[in-house]
């Protein structure tokens, strides 16, 4: 009695184990998700990135600019991480390269 129950529990862990393909069956659709996420999702974001880095490194004095805050206005001076941007004649306020949005074309500030 004992003998045959316990051939019976090693027969079923010796059969799963030589079932390597319906293991990798199941994880086909989580590896499909993963490539799907990084194509969409991942991807992308990371050229927006490297897009806004190339665009900060690119700020000289005189551009006009808009901040995430919105405030808008011209490069009046430039530091390592700080730039100081002149909202209205004779106002100038500070902030951080990061937190530049967009360069604006030249004239639209008036």
């Amino acid at each position: 009695m004992f003998i045959s129950s316990a051939y019976a529990q090693t027969a079923p862990a010796a059969a799963a184990g030589g079932d390597m393909m319906s293991s990798l069956t199941g994880m086909l659709p989580l590896v499909l998700m993963f490539v799907v996420l990084y194509f969409v999702m991942i991807r992308p974001q990371m050229k927006k990135q490297k897009e806004h880095r190339a665009m900060i490194d690119a700020l000289a004095k005189g551009d006009e600019v808009a901040t995430v805050g919105g405030l808008v206005g011209k490069v009046s001076k430039m530091g390592e991480s700080f730039l100081s941007i002149e909202v209205a004649s004779g106002v100038e306020v500070q902030v951080q390269r990061h937190a530049v949005a967009q360069v604006l074309p030249k004239g639209s500030l008036k």
